[in-house]
């Protein structure tokens, strides 16, 4: 199989991924893949952290790998990736463009490779959940980030290869920047040995106070869920 049957493919599955009848999910879609909607998400992730950590230098290595991994992931996929490599969006995509179901005339940049959605929130699902060793986070962080690449498809704005390999480049910088975190953490504040509890985890974080992250995630699914069905 060439490569132009592989981008063919590649169209034609973000075609049957794309849209839908339903103007509730459409406005679901769209709540989910908004930025501002998981600000409750960081902000949780942040009282989990400084609550967990008394260390002032450890708590601000955490924040600035978290940074690194935005910076890495998607800065530099928005800012050279894109540009550089210059494959249209779908919806901009004069072979398919006419063909893609846009909600409410939403239809991002020019260029949509790869999607900075995916390594975005991948990379910080990724990085957090190394940091805090819960399968609850984990579980719940990745299927944040999923959600989050299905918006995108949906709404018709990447391709399937687009969220493949925006998840492959997020991975890489969320392993990399908690790899960097451990170094830092161990040349500058002598980290300590691995946690025996069942109370916190092995890298000392507590369950209940993980408890609030879910709690989150769960609130803010419900808010889009039910603002969806008001507009809908």
């Amino acid at each position: 199989m060439d490569w132009h049957s592989i981008i063919q493919m590649d169209k034609q599955l973000l075609l049957t991924l794309n849209g839908s009848d339903s103007l509730f999910v459409d406005y679901l879609a769209k709540s989910l893949t908004t930025a501002a909607t998981w600000i409750p998400l960081y902000v949780s992730l942040f009282y989990v952290v400084v609550k967990n950590n008394d260390n002032f230098r450890r708590i601000l290595f955490i924040l600035c790998s978290a940074g690194l991994c935005i910076l890495f992931a998607g800065t530099v996929d928005d800012l050279i990736v894109k540009p550089g490599v210059a494959r249209w969006r779908p919806t901009h995509d004069y072979q398919i463009g006419i063909l893609v179901d846009v909600v409410d005339g939403y239809r991002g940049g020019k260029y949509g490779f790869f999607s900075a959605h995916a390594a975005n929130t991948f990379s910080i699902a990724l990085f957090f959940s190394l940091l805090m060793r819960s399968r609850l986070v984990t579980l719940m962080l990745v299927g944040w980030s999923l959600t989050n690449c299905w918006t995108r498809l949906y709404l018709g704005v990447h391709y399937p290869i687009d969220i493949l390999c925006g998840l492959l480049w997020g991975g890489i910088v969320g392993t990399g920047m908690y790899f960097l975190y451990r170094y830092a953490d161990r040349r500058f504040c002598c980290s300590e040995s691995d946690y025996v509890s069942s109370k916190y985890t092995s890298s000392g974080y507590k369950y209940s106070d993980l408890y609030v992250i879910a709690l989150v995630l769960a609130v803010t699914l419900i808010y889009c869920i039910f603002r969806s069905l008001i507009l809908a």
